[in-house]
């Protein structure tokens, strides 16, 4: 059994999304090297982003721990322990500080193999792109690409936290896709994706006079769930992860999670 969503599973948005942002990066990367040999090659970029986010839960000014492996383990039953008698009440701390969290991110590069020129970024967004300091950081990031002559593709899966910055206002949608080509800087494509929609099939743009490579999204995402069957770690008994849908969204992920037997 897979996802039984027809699109982006909206419970991939929890305390998974770390694991599978990096299973999607290995998986769009496997599904892009046919295309591009022999003269290309796509290469996965790894960076580490400092910064204090959200937590999933919605609760602000907490902290959102990335770990690069998610180790599932199932209850233990320990016994009760004494505590150990104080001879004097511990003093409490003057201050205490929240550090900043550095989150791991993966990136896919397409460079030509001649001259190893980065050709094309494909950015995969996550929470710590989208928030606070760390989105700071990311249009940093994106306005040094596109000062060059790469193209940039950016991926948003995630309904919660700032999109990249666009001239002009986005229509709604749930999830979003961004090509912007070197050639036309000035051009942004974009793809509104509704929460009930399959995911789209991209172009990958290469250097001319190439013609783009396809990136078939949705089986990227399929992929991810044939390997790691995500369904047996996500709670479908419950609402998905913030932000909270509306009435109409709500009722068609009820409508879909009872017809595949999850409720």
């Amino acid at each position: 059994m897979a996802s039984p969503f027809p699109g982006m599973d909206p419970y991939l948005e929890g305390d998974l999304w770390q694991e599978f942002h990096s299973t999607l990066a290995h998986t769009i990367r496997g599904q892009l090297l046919p295309h591009l040999q022999p003269k290309y090659v796509a290469l996965l970029g790894k960076r580490y982003v400092i910064g204090q986010t959200v937590n999933m839960s919605g609760k602000s000014g907490d902290i959102t721990i990335y770990p690069d492996v998610h180790l599932l383990q199932t209850k233990t039953v320990y016994e009760p322990v004494a505590p150990f008698a104080l001879a004097e009440p511990t003093t409490p701390p003057s201050l205490e500080l929240m550090e900043m969290e550095t989150i791991p991110q993966l990136t896919i590069e397409i460079r030509d193999v001649a001259q190893r020129r980065l050709v094309t970024v494909i950015e995969i967004l996550s929470p710590a792109n989208k928030v606070g300091r760390g989105y700071e950081e990311y249009q940093e990031r994106r306005q040094q690409i596109l000062a060059t002559s790469t193209h940039l593709l950016e991926i948003d899966l995630l309904r919660r936290g700032m999109r990249p910055v666009i001239s002009s206002d986005l229509p709604p949608a749930a999830y979003f896709v961004f090509l912007n080509r070197e050639n036309r800087r000035f051009v942004t494509s974009i793809w509104a994706i509704g929460l009930h929609e399959r995911l789209p099939v991209l172009p990958v743009p290469l250097l001319h006079p190439d013609p783009d490579v396809p990136l078939d999204l949705q089986a990227a995402v399929n992929g991810c769930f044939e390997l790691v069957h995500y369904e047996r770690l996500l709670d479908y008994t419950v609402p998905p992860p913030l932000p909270e849908l509306d009435s109409v969204g709500a009722g068609w992920l009820e409508a879909v999670l009872k017809a595949r037997g999850w409720r």
